[in-house]
């Protein structure tokens, strides 16, 4: 395992919730991680950013970790959840909050 992915895999398993975007949650650089960040701190979740923009290894290490093309990434305990559409859709449907609250992230109730 190279230094990178060590470095991706141990943000994803020590944090409960971990986003990897373009800038930071308080300062997105992109319109889609601002997206996420936005529903997650709407939903009040307690997560970790992690700039890509920061290490052009970690940009393009973390789409080969997880074999996803784009950013931003979200991983809930461990596991790839998916990137800007597909959390929009799961928060849309109400599956993001069903998803955290089953692997025990808390969520602020609508």
């Amino acid at each position: 395992m190279s230094g990178i992915n060590e470095l991706i895999d141990n943000e994803v398993k020590t944090n409960d919730v971990v986003l990897f975007m373009k800038g930071t949650p308080q300062f997105p650089q992109c319109g889609f991680s601002g997206q996420v960040a936005q529903i997650l701190d709407y939903l009040g979740v307690a997560y970790k950013g992690v700039n890509v923009l920061a290490d052009d290894g970690l940009r393009n290490g973390i789409k080969d970790y997880s074999n996803w093309p784009t950013i931003p990434q979200l991983y809930v305990k461990g596991e790839f959840v998916g990137g800007c559409d597909i959390i929009r859709e799961m928060f849309q449907s109400n599956e993001l909050q069903q998803h955290l609250t089953e692997k025990g992230v808390p969520v602020k109730a609508a």
